[in-house]
């Protein structure tokens, strides 16, 4: 059914479409993240036809005389597939595959079908799904385009139909059903993850998010610090060099040796041009972000478009709703662009998780964000009160043991709601 599965059973030879709307000085790192895409899906990039406009052409995203020169281009490279840098219209999909008489598809279906085969839960599987669905139910026409959709007869009535519009009509509503289905059933998880997320505020256990750019190192970083810990390498998440390498939202508690804990989570990589569609799927598990006591934003500072891709992170967690949540910057792959490291200005730092460098000084800040309200102090504990003991024991980081005559005597740090439970033992 879906359009987007031709994409894998092709061998793939490709010609890269761009128009760079009024000078945009991201256009070329665009047009080489598109190829990067089209990699990700073993599409061999056969050239780019690139155009500059004030505005793109409704009827066909390119200037008419363009569609010539593509044309030829085609033939002349013998490719099967054309690959455009934007989403595309219905129409416009339509126009460019009856004229050029090549298959053409949009970013858009490249992302949706790279997100399709790397997702591996259910419930990823279930956003990717349904940001498709949402993707082809206006496009249908586009897919049915090869048969006949209108019958003979002035009738309007449903004996009249072309063959190609009741499969038409049928498949839209196929499509609604599952869309409808989908939603209900991503409802369900959201409530299941929503309970856990509850479960974990009661636990008080302060919780880190990973989040950054496709291929900026984010699951690197959380398998540097499982290994730091001395966690076992079944806790490891699947990292690679790669674009959209995990879907999946990641959970793992960082044990520490001085009896603190916490949850760090990864999300998804974001990319420029992350259709809205798979955006508003994905939206409860980016809001695991919204949650966190702390955000991790990685950087790849080797790249040039950095800073582009630190303000396209930051706008796609506006709008899943990720504001005002304190965030540290981690400029990560240092070792490669030349810079100081490890180094901490701020809410900044700066390391190379690959050589595990910087991780020290990453725990470090940390520690002091999300610890910020635990408190040094001493106590006695009568003697008869041991559970309480044996319990500071399992909780809090304990400085110094004594025993006194009237008990036994912590030096102690602990949470400020611990605190607050035994504060008549406080000397």
């Amino acid at each position: 059914m879906s359009q987007l599965k031709d994409v894998e059973t092709l061998h793939e030879k490709g010609i890269l479409v761009g128009v760079n709307l009024r000078q945009d000085p991201h256009f070329d790192y665009s047009m080489e993240e598109l190829a990067n895409l089209a990699d990700a899906l073993n599409v061999e990039v056969a050239g780019y036809v690139t155009q500059n406009l004030e505005r793109v052409n409704p009827s066909h995203y390119v200037g008419t005389g363009k569609i010539e020169e593509i044309k030829a281009f085609v033939v002349e490279t013998e490719a099967n597939i054309i690959i455009f840098n934007d989403e595309l219209s219905p129409s416009q999909i339509r126009n460019l595959e009856r004229d050029l008489e090549c298959k053409v598809i949009d970013r858009t279906m490249l992302i949706l079908d790279i997100f399709g085969r790397r997702a591996k839960t259910s419930e990823a599987q279930m956003q990717v799904e349904l940001a498709q669905l949402q993707y082809m139910l206006p496009r249908l026409v586009g897919l049915h385009a090869s048969l006949s959709r209108q019958g003979g007869g002035t009738g309007g009535g449903f004996k009249n139909r072309g063959a190609g519009e009741t499969k038409l009509e049928l498949d839209r509503r196929k499509i609604e059903d599952q869309i409808a289905k989908l939603r209900r059933d991503l409802e369900h998880a959201k409530e299941q993850r929503e309970t856990q997320r509850k479960q974990r505020r009661k636990n008080a256990v302060p919780v880190v998010s990973i989040v950054g750019y496709t291929n900026a190192g984010k699951s690197t970083i959380m398998n540097q610090l499982l290994m730091k810990m001395g966690q076992l390498e079944d806790k490891q998440v699947f990292e690679k060099d790669m674009l959209f390498a995990t879907l999946d939202t990641s959970v793992r508690q960082i044990e520490l040796p001085d009896n603190k804990s916490f949850l760090l989570t990864d999300t998804v990589g974001f990319v420029s041009k992350l259709p809205h569609h798979l955006v508003k799927a994905f939206r409860s598990t980016l809001e695991e972000a919204r949650d966190a006591d702390l955000l991790l934003h990685v950087v790849d500072v080797s790249n040039e478009e950095y800073r582009f891709m630190m303000d396209v992170t930051n706008e796609t967690l506006k709008a899943v709703g990720v504001e005002d949540v304190p965030t540290l910057y981690v400029y990560n792959k240092s070792d490669l662009a030349n810079v100081k490291y490890p180094l901490v200005s701020g809410d900044n730092i700066w390391i190379a998780a690959k050589q595990g460098i910087g991780l020290d000084e990453l725990l470090a800040i940390i520690k002091s964000h999300i610890f910020s309200d635990y408190v040094t102090c001493k106590m006695l504990i009568p003697y008869d009160e041991g559970s309480i003991v044996s319990y500071l024991n399992g909780v809090a980081t304990i400085l110094n043991t004594s025993y006194e005559e009237a008990g036994t005597l912590l030096e102690l740090e602990m949470k400020q709601a611990d605190y607050n439970k035994y504060e008549k033992y406080m000397i």
